[in-house]
């Protein structure tokens, strides 16, 4: 695809999650690496990243993170690859805040490593630089579901984030991020361990203005088993069609 000179070329991926939930099905490996069929979850990640010319990515690892660093080495396909490992279990909130202070740049595109979003990546980009925002958050519509928390948005704006319950339709955090590095000066400098939804995000609302990316492509969340094994089915295909 075609690349202007704005486009964010590094992606931080959070990799550390152990996928406790996931246990019965994947045993002793990080959530992204579970097998899909034949190759790792994160691998879909990485393809998706590729197909919009990223060329570096910086992996947050916590859990059996030798798995990870053994597989993939420093480079998948053209993509420069470094690691930032997590000593103790940091939650999402700190291993970004982590991983931002061994980043190289002023902008970033942050994906969960355990969630899947064919999302059109250049839109949302363009869509980030255009309101000139410090965070935005790729946002789906969701109907009648209770697994997710929701995303209240208005004028574009996320005014705020509420807690799971039953909701015929609303809109989800996708795990998909566009951010500038002075995010972090919003990062509570005594707190090394937090949630970046629930400890920073609800917190810090009001402060840092996030914009909403909408989108309606296709979503997975491979956190439980019976999405795990949709993905099975739905993932390569999906892949095959990757925006290039």
């Amino acid at each position: 695809m075609e690349r202007g000179e704005s486009f964010i070329m590094q992606a931080i991926i959070l990799a550390g999650g152990a996928g406790t939930r996931l246990q019965g099905v994947v045993k002793d490996v990080p959530k992204p690496m579970a097998d899909i069929n034949g190759k790792p979850f994160i691998c879909y990640l990485l393809d998706y990243l590729a197909a919009y010319d990223v060329r570096k990515i910086l992996l947050s690892v916590g859990y059996r993170y030798e798995i990870i660093r053994d597989y993939f080495g420093s480079q998948y396909k053209y993509m420069d690859i470094r690691y930032v490992i997590e000593d103790k279990p940091l939650g999402t909130g700190g291993a970004l805040k982590k991983a931002l202070r061994a980043a190289e740049g002023e902008e970033f595109m942050v994906l969960n490593g355990d969630t899947f979003f064919n999302l059109d990546l250049k839109k949302m980009i363009d869509f980030h630089h255009a309101e000139d925002s410090i965070l935005t958050i790729a946002v789906k519509p969701m109907r009648d579901f209770d697994r997710y928390g929701t995303v209240n948005i208005k004028d574009s704006r996320i005014v705020g984030l509420e807690e799971k319950t039953f909701r015929h339709f609303g809109y989800i955090n996708g795990g998909v991020y566009a951010m500038k590095k002075t995010i972090s000066g919003f990062f509570d400098h005594d707190k090394d361990a937090f949630s970046f939804e629930v400890d920073f995000l609800h917190k810090k609302i009001n402060n840092i203005h996030p914009f909403a990316f909408i989108s309606d492509d296709y979503f997975i969340d491979i956190g439980i088993p019976d999405d795990y094994k949709k993905a099975q089915e739905e993932l390569g295909p999906i892949s095959k069609g990757l925006r290039k």
